[in-house]
Order: structure tokens, then C-alpha cells, then sequence
């Protein structure tokens, strides 16, 4: 049986638990990530369904403050749009985030299942996520790694809800330091971030812009081959609106992201003008079906055989490397003292481990809030360059 922490301060929440099988039938595996698992679990006492993140506290040892913070987010949220943390457990070995179940599938599957796809359709996606965002905000959260891969169905329903998943990356605005760490990905990312500029909750509302903008054309907003190109066409806000992809939707969409991904933050829409925009309060999002062409591109820009990760852990002291040098990898775990890095390769390129001193075989896998996710040949990096 499970008993309270009765210690005073932090880790009150937790319930401690010998053996997590005694509560839990644990089923097949849902997912692995940087530093856990997650188990799809059945609770023993009420029969209902869970998502069990278990994570091996030797994979958080030096780490703690990270899972911390998530845990502290997620505490706080209650929304029917966002993925819900139901109970923490904890045992001599592993700490346990018993989450929502939730079972629709990511984002871009289910559009490219669809038969039948419009900007009314979009737009109502994007309704959700703004007022789960502006709920958020309000309560001083920001989740700094908005992306469609953290966007799930509830469940396999036609008319499901959609919902935001992931906070390892989340943060409370006032919670002491400014926020200046470049974190995220890239491709969703806003400027000031990568520009390494202290920055508020207005980079959620850029993200929400990139994310509206590939429902619409399938195709991310900024892209190049050249590392060094795609982030200065981010730093510079540089997208366009593609002939002939773009010919068929609405100038109230065009000026919906525009309105998002503007380079200035100060002039960029919030959430609560977001939803107040015809796009989305209106009734100028078109009816046209642009399921063909959108999902031709999501099929082409976001095939998950393309590319596989390579974990290829290097260190990387923050202090001594710009943004402009982490190039080439895709996903980046930070620790207290330095930056580890998975290089992203394509298919069949040799993957020969890279010796780091800091990451030792029973902690290789370091935490830093961020799980790995499904890579996109569009995405280049996921990046952190500091700790706070």
C-alpha cells in the first residue's frame, strides 16, 4: 500500500510505494525516452487506465531539480486541453508520474488520415491550443516547447480534443532567474530565443504561429539545408506564403500567423488576442477541402523513417560555444555543467559512439526535461545553451 511522504517542504506529493506493481498491472511499453519509460498501466483497485512515466532515479542523480520543476508545473494545471498529472510515486529506485491516458495519436497522423481536411479544421486545432495556452499564462507558465509532436488526440474519435503534452521544458515566470535559455526547437522556436535575448511568455505564442502555419501547407516555415541560413531566416523572421501552396487559403489565415510570428515580441499577438481573431472567433476560416495537398507535404516533410537519432552524447560546455555552433544534432539534454548532444544522421550513416567523461554507463542518458520525440528532417536542433 502506498503512504504520503510525511516530510516537511518538498517531496510531500510524493506517495511511497515497495513495490509499484502492487497498485499498478503494468502493460506493454507506450514510449522511451531521454532518462524513463512509459508504461501503459492498469490501477488494480479501480480498473482505470494510465500512462505510468517511470523514471530510474540514478538517471536523475545531480538532476533533480528538473523533474522538480515538471512535477511542480503539473501540479498546477488543471485543463481539459492539456494532459493531466493524476499521482507520483516513489520507491527506493524509481519515481513514478502516473499521467492521463491519452490514445488519438500524434498530430500529423490523424490529418494524414483524414479524407476530408479544411482551414475550419485548423483553426478549431489551434482554438484549443490557445486557450490552453492563455490558461497557462495566466497562471505564469510558460511551455517553451510548443511543437506538434507535444500535441495528442484524447482519444481515436473523429471529434476528439486535442492535447499538450510535455513540460519538461516549462517554466514559472517569476520564479527568480530571468528566462534566457535557448531552449526548444529550432524550427518552432522564436527569434529572441535563438538570439539568446531574455524573453517572456510571448515565445509560446510564436510556436503557436509556426504550428498554424504548418496545418495549413504542410511544409515547416522556415527550412534550409544550410544550418547557418535557416537560423538567420528565423532570427530574421523571414517566411513566406508559397505559391502554389498558399493560393487557396484565406488572407484572414495569412493574417492570423502573421499576427503570431511577428519578430518583435512586444507587437506579437497574446493568446487572448489570438482568440479573439476572426480566424479563429470568426467565421473567415474557408470550408475548402485541402486535405491532398497538406498531406502530401506533412507525408514529405515529416516521414518518420527519414531520419533516426543517433545517440552520439558529446559534451558541450555552454559558456564556451554560441547557438550558430550547435548545428547539425537534434536533440540536447542539459545537465548542471555541460550541454549533451544526439546527432541526428540519415539512414544507414555509421553510428560510432563518441566517449563523454561526464556520462558514465549507468547514467549515459542524462535528464533535462526534454524526452526524445519523433525527429523531423526539418527540425535541426533542440537547443540549450544554459541551465536556469
Amino acid at each position: 500500500m502506498a503512504r504520503e511522504n510525511g516530510e516537511s517542504g518538498k517531496g510531500t506529493w510524493k506517495k511511497q510505494v515497495d513495490d509499484i506493481k502492487k497498485i499498478f498491472e503494468l502493460k506493454e511499453i507506450l514510449g522511451t525516452g531521454a532518462f524513463s519509460e512509459v508504461v501503459l498501466a492498469q490501477e488494480r483497485s479501480t480498473g482505470k487506465m494510465f500512462a505510468v512515466k517511470c523514471i530510474p532515479k540514478k538517471a536523475l542523480k545531480g538532476k533533480e531539480s528538473s523533474i522538480e520543476n515538471e512535477i511542480t508545473v503539473l501540479r498546477k494545471i488543471k485543463h481539459e486541453n492539456i494532459v493531466a498529472l493524476e499521482d507520483i510515486y516513489e520507491s527506493s529506485n524509481h519515481l513514478y508520474l502516473i499521467m492521463q491516458l491519452v490514445s488519438g495519436g500524434e498530430l500529423f497522423d490523424r490529418i494524414v488520415e483524414k479524407g476530408f481536411y479544411t482551414e475550419k479544421d485548423a483553426s478549431t486545432l489551434i482554438r484549443q491550443v490557445l486557450d490552453a495556452v492563455d490558461y497557462l499564462h495566466k497562471l505564469g507558465i510558460v511551455h517553451r516547447d510548443l511543437k506538434p509532436e507535444n500535441l495528442l488526440y484524447f482519444n481515436p474519435q473523429d471529434e476528439s480534443k486535442i492535447m499538450i503534452s510535455d513540460f519538461g521544458l516549462s517554466k514559472m515566470e517569476g520564479s527568480g532567474d530571468v528566462m534566457s535559455t535557448a531552449c526548444g526547437t529550432p524550427g518552432y522556436v522564436a527569434p529572441e530565443v535563438l538570439a539568446q535575448k531574455p524573453y517572456s511568455k510571448a515565445v509560446d505564442c510564436w510556436s503557436i504561429g509556426v504550428i498554424a502555419y504548418i496545418l495549413l501547407c504542410g511544409y515547416p516555415p522556415f527550412y534550409d539545408e544550410n544550418d547557418s541560413k535557416l537560423f538567420e531566416q528565423i532570427l530574421k523572421a523571414d517566411y513566406e506564403f508559397d505559391a502554389p501552396y498558399w493560393d487557396d487559403i484565406s488572407d484572414s489565415a495569412k493574417d492570423f500567423i502573421g499576427s503570431l510570428m511577428e519578430k518583435d515580441p512586444a507587437k506579437r499577438f497574446t493568446c487572448d488576442q489570438a482568440l479573439r481573431h476572426p480566424w479563429i472567433a470568426g467565421d473567415t476560416a474557408l470550408c475548402k477541402n485541402i486535405h491532398e495537398s497538406v498531406s502530401r507535404q506533412i507525408r514529405k516533410n515529416f516521414a518518420k523513417s527519414k531520419w533516426r537519432v543517433r545517440l552520439n552524447w558529446i559534451c558541450i560546455h555552454p559558456h564556451k560555444h554560441t547557438i550558430h555552433e550547435l548545428v547539425n544534432t537534434n536533440y540536447q539534454f542539459v545537465s548542471s555543467d555541460c550541454v549533451f548532444i544526439a546527432s541526428v544522421l540519415p539512414p544507414g550513416a555509421p553510428a560510432t559512439p563518441t566517449p563523454c567523461s561526464l556520462a558514465s554507463a549507468a547514467s549515459s542518458v542524462p535528464s533535462g526535461g526534454a524526452e526524445l520525440a519523433r525527429p523531423h528532417p526539418s527540425t535541426v536542433a533542440t537547443v540549450l545553451t544554459e541551465t536556469k
